[in-house]
C-alpha cells in the first residue's frame, strides 16, 4: 500500500464534509481562500495548540488508570475540552472577525472548515499507521463525529456574531462541542465495560441529527435569503 493512497484515503471523508457544507451555503457563499487559510489553521495551528495542552495536562492530571471516572475526566476536560478550545479559538478570533462573516450560517462553515483541518492532520496520522481499516472505520464514525461537534459549536457561534450577547453564545457553542466530543469519547474509553461503546454510536447520531437542525435552522434564517 503506497503512502499517498493512505493520505487520500485519510482524506477523503475530510473533502466529503467540506463539499457538502459549502454546498449547504446557499445564499452567500464564503471566500474559498478564506475557507482555506481557515482549514490551514485547522490543520497546523489547532494540532499544535492541542499538543501543547494535553503536554500540560498529562503533567498537571495524568490518567493511568481504567476507571470509569479517570476516564470521564480524559474524555470531558482532557481530550474534549482541549480539542475544541484549539478549533473555537481560531474560530473566535480569526473567523468571527472577518467582514466576510456576515450572516449566522457562516459559524457554520468556518467552524467546519477548522475541525475538518484538525481532522484531516489527526486522520492523516490515524491511516498511516493503522491502514484501509482504519481509513473506513474514520470515515463512517471519527470524521463525522468531528463534523457534528463543529456544526453544533458553529452554529451558536454564529448566532453569537449579531447578538448582543456574543460571550454568552459563544461560550454556549464550545461548551456543546464539549459535551458531545466527550461523550462520544467517553463511551469509547471505558471500553473495559462489555458493549458500552454503543453509546458512542448514539451520541454521534443524536449529534448528527441536531447538526442538520442547526444547519436548516440557519439557512431559513439567512440575511441574504431573499435578495
Amino acid at each position: 500500500m503506497s503512502i499517498l493512497n493512505l493520505i487520500l484515503a485519510a482524506l477523503a471523508p475530510v473533502v466529503a464534509i467540506i463539499v457538502y457544507i459549502y454546498a449547504k451555503d446557499k445564499h452567500e457563499k464564503e471566500p474559498r481562500r478564506l475557507m482555506f487559510y481557515t482549514f490551514l489553521f485547522g490543520a497546523f495551528l489547532s494540532i499544535f495548540i492541542t499538543t501543547v495542552l494535553y503536554v500540560i495536562f498529562d503533567y498537571i492530571l495524568p490518567i493511568n488508570k481504567d476507571t470509569v471516572l479517570q476516564q470521564f475526566i480524559k474524555a470531558f476536560f482532557i481530550v474534549g475540552l482541549t480539542e475544541e478550545f484549539s478549533k473555537y479559538i481560531i474560530v473566535r478570533y480569526y473567523s468571527q472577525r472577518r467582514s466576510e462573516f456576515n450572516e449566522p450560517f457562516d459559524g457554520i462553515v468556518y467552524a467546519v472548515m477548522v475541525s475538518m483541518g484538525f481532522a484531516a492532520t489527526e486522520n492523516i496520522l490515524y491511516v498511516l499507521e493503522g491502514g484501509y481499516e482504519v481509513a473506513l472505520l474514520r470515515a463512517f464514525t471519527a470524521i463525522p463525529a468531528h463534523a457534528t461537534f463543529a456544526v453544533i459549536m458553529g452554529f451558536f457561534m454564529g448566532r453569537a456574531k449579531f447578538s448582543k450577547n456574543r460571550i454568552k453564545w459563544n461560550l454556549i457553542g464550545l461548551l456543546g462541542a464539549i459535551i458531545f466530543h466527550g461523550a462520544y469519547d467517553f463511551f469509547l474509553f471505558i471500553h473495559f465495560i462489555p458493549g458500552i461503546w454503543i453509546g458512542a454510536f448514539a451520541s454521534l447520531i443524536l449529534g448528527l441529527f441536531l447538526s442538520l437542525k442547526a444547519i436548516k435552522i440557519h439557512q431559513e434564517g439567512s440575511f441574504f435569503k431573499n435578495t
